[in-house]
């Protein structure tokens, strides 16, 4: 294979990758602050992780359509009809692996965002996310159900 040709069979891997990092920013963001919250307040860990989920999801997809509507002179409406497939299924696929990192951990069952576990379970959590999510990212990138910011 030549480097044009390996150039161009790698582009999309490297599209999916910058798209499951801008993802990742933004339901990172929402994912540790429900986290944080949630512990802080002493919610109990169901809660803690439905408040972090609604938060991943909101961040995430106000960081999705932001861009959409500032660049394509769009209304909240019409961005968010773009975006919502494939936020949806990424972030989903996201806050499922993470979740599932944290809670195996126990870094959401703890009695404080001080306990050296909640971070380990946030470090640990990020990237398992980021992994679980890059493939799917490709697939819907390939399949138009999801743009490149």
């Amino acid at each position: 294979m030549s480097i044009s040709e390996t150039e161009t069979h790698a582009a999309p891997w490297k599209t999916s990758a910058r798209a499951t990092l801008h993802c990742l920013t933004g339901c990172a963001i929402g994912e540790v602050a429900g986290l944080i919250i949630g512990v802080t307040l002493g919610i109990g860990v169901f809660w803690t992780i439905t408040l972090a989920v609604v938060l991943a999801f909101v961040v995430g997809i106000s960081l999705a359509v932001k861009p959409i509507m500032r660049d394509q002179g769009l209304g909240i409406k019409t961005a968010l009809k773009i975006v919502w497939v494939g936020e949806v299924v990424s972030i989903g696929v996201m806050e499922i692996a993470m979740n599932a990192v944290d809670l195996g951990i126990g870094g959401v069952d703890v009695p404080s965002v001080f306990t050296g576990v909640f971070w380990v379970g946030i470090a640990a959590a990020i990237p398992c996310g980021y992994i679980a999510a890059w493939p799917v990212n490709h697939i819907l990138l390939k399949k138009q159900l999801k743009s490149c910011h």
